[in-house]
């Protein structure tokens, strides 16, 4: 998935699971340089035939439960 978020102008941080926990949780971290740069990623990615096979895969394989979406702000920028 990073690089298809790079390719649509956003930065993939990394895949991050519990070490200690909860297990049932894992987290991709994405940013983008504004909430323009995001909605834009958000038009082109419904069009892109890589993005479209994404879903795809998700879809036959429903390689995960849930989804949610968090935005977030660096603390010390």
């Amino acid at each position: 998935m990073e690089p298809l978020v790079e390719k649509l102008g956003g930065k993939h941080h990394g895949y991050f699971m519990p070490h200690e926990g909860a297990n049932n949780i894992a987290l991709a971290l994405f940013s983008f340089p504004s909430l323009a740069a995001y909605e834009t990623y958000r038009l082109k990615a419904g069009s892109d035939p890589e993005c479209q096979a994404a879903m795809r895969y998700y879809e036959e394989t429903r390689c995960f439960i849930s989804y949610e979406r968090s935005f977030m702000r660096p603390v010390f920028e």
